[in-house]
């Protein structure tokens, strides 16, 4: 039986572009001589829809495109990700489903059992759970059908326990093939968790496992594709691209394997992200601040891979604390990156900002307001242009700055779209290590000069903050691994009241943070998608 994986990219919501990707790759898969195509889940109107569930108006455009494939499915059989109407006794009205389709007739419904409401996932809010696994006879032969969730329980990876295990279900059928319709975010590390359960999970039903996953970026969410096929011994068989649409055709035999390195999943996960956030809304040009440093060069480089050189302007906008450095590693970036880049100076707006306030701020000390209004200054310039020439504003503000404040509200924090914000300041300097593998477009002097904001006399970085090692690896222990202090303290040998000190900064820092622009998650831990912590609180750290 030879079996298709149609990894698409689909925009959410946008029904007339999903259904002309799902009846290309069933023609395509069709033309392979494929007898199942395989979609991922919830592929007709692209995954996380979130509120626009609530619209009653997308159930009825979800069941018109459903019936355009059904239509387009002759001659072969399609296992499809959809939304439908639940039975009104059910406490939600959708179920998240896949529709099995057949020599163009529509022969049912597998509803998704297991409903995730942890981390960036809300599938309670919207979905009722499907309460029965069953075999389908497709092509000849008995096909079981899970969708993402549904097989992760198994393995017991993840904190939610739930009253069924619909993988336990499935060895009671002994299907000759168990599919799942899988919707995963990347995030670092993640495709080896997903490999690790597919293969638990292959053993267990004791027959080969297809998974068919989301590729594209929809939001802060990036979902990095690698469908995979999974033989019962666990071994994996073949995989389709990563970060990219394929259409992977499964016989039987095992197919040559290339796994990313992290550092490079990372860096094509950022890509994606950019270009899909400019693309699905119909944008097509970016402008950023480019101050000489790792952290606006490592942005500029992902944007110009993203978009192209011609689409990505970059301003300098020097002070009076600007080094000759700064500018000259400036211009040679945007010479190697072939950006167009120009140079405004913020030294007049900030003397007529000091004329002003001087008056009402007699007697006070002003360092810190003087230090934010050069970087509001930057950002109001940056915005006058973006409104004037259409492009999108890029925030360059790493996670190890956003954790601990060290970021400007209403200024180096603006923008549509923060691109490293999850990205730690070590993993910058690794990006900008990868961004220069097959060629040196990040200058070495860059690489090699001790952050700093230049916003006052000989201002290092390191006056403010703890050492960038110490900020990333609380990140690791405290945000992505949710270590508790006591625990930090036994595995790093810190003191006590430092790192109850470190831990309360981040907690201080919320307000910022929530006011961020939406950034692109890489590890399972962002600061924004799928982490709510309370900006007003008094637990006592």
């Amino acid at each position: 039986m030879r079996i298709a994986l149609a990894q698409i990219n689909p925009i959410i919501g946008h029904f007339a572009h999903n259904v002309q990707l799902i009846c290309q790759a069933i023609e395509r898969a069709r033309l392979q001589k494929a007898d199942l195509v395989l979609f991922p889940e919830m592929a007709l109107l692209g995954y996380p829809p979130e509120d626009l569930l609530l619209f009653p108006e997308l159930v009825g455009s979800a069941e018109r495109a459903l019936q355009q494939v059904v239509e387009a499915s002759s001659h072969i059989a399609v296992v499809l990700g959809t939304i439908r109407k639940s039975h009104p006794s059910c406490e939600k009205r959708l179920h998240n489903t896949a529709a099995v389709i057949e020599d163009g007739k529509l022969l049912g419904f597998q509803d998704k059992c297991l409903l995730p409401e942890y981390d960036v996932f809300y599938e309670r809010r919207y979905f009722a759970p499907g309460t029965e696994t069953r075999v389908w006879s497709l092509k000849g032969a008995q096909v079981a059908i899970t969708i993402c969730e549904d097989i992760w329980q198994h393995v017991g990876v993840e904190e939610t326990l739930y009253q069924l295990d619909p993988v336990v279900a499935c060895k009671t059928i002994q299907p000759d093939l168990l599919l799942n319709l899988s919707a995963s975010p990347y995030s670092l590390g993640r495709f080896e968790t997903r490999l690790e359960i597919c293969q638990k999970v292959a053993g267990a039903v004791a027959c080969p496992l297809f998974l068919c996953n989301q590729v594209g970026a929809n939001d802060g969410l990036i979902f990095d594709g690698n469908s995979m096929v999974i033989s019962p011994k666990g071994d994996l068989m073949a995989k389709a691209s990563a970060f990219q649409e394929d259409l992977l055709v499964y016989e039987g035999e095992k197919n040559p394997i290339s796994i990313l390195p992290p550092v490079e999943s990372v860096k094509k996960a950022l890509v994606l992200g950019i270009s899909d956030y400019f693309k699905k809304q119909g944008f097509s040009k970016a402008i950023l601040g480019l101050s000489g440093g790792i952290d606006s060069a490592v942005v500029a480089a992902l944007a110009v891979e993203a978009l192209g050189p011609d689409q990505v302007m970059v301003l300098f906008l020097p002070s009076r604390y600007s080094s000759e450095e700064s500018r000259r590693d400036a211009y040679e970036l945007a010479k190697r990156l072939k950006m167009e880049i120009k140079e405004l100076s913020i030294e007049k707006p900030w003397k007529a900002f000091g004329e002003l306030l001087k008056p009402y701020f007699e007697g006070c000390s002003t360092d810190l307001a003087d230090e934010n209004l050069q970087v509001r200054i930057r950002c109001n310039l940056l915005m006058s242009f973006s409104n004037t020439f259409g492009h999108l504003l890029l925030s360059t503000s790493n996670k190890s700055e956003s954790a601990f404040g060290y970021t400007t509200l209403y200024g180096d924090m603006s923008g549509a779209l923060s691109v490293i914000g999850d990205v730690t300041k070590n993993r910058v300097y690794a990006l900008a290590e990868e961004i220069n593998r097959l060629e040196k477009i990040i200058p070495e002097a860059i690489l090699k000069r001790e952050p700093t904001a230049e916003l006052r006399p000989n201002q290092r970085d390191s006056d403010t903050l703890p050492p960038y090692a110490i900020v990333d690896a609380l990140i690791e222990d405290y945000v992505e691994n949710r270590l508790s202090i006591e625990e930090i303290v036994k595995k790093r040998g810190w003191a006590l009241k430092e790192v109850r000190k470190f831990v309360r900064s981040i907690h201080l820092n919320e307000y910022k943070r929530r006011q961020a622009p939406l950034s692109l998650r890489v590890t399972k831990k962002a600061f924004s998608a799928g982490r709510r912590v309370p900006i007003v609180q008094g637990w006592d750290l």
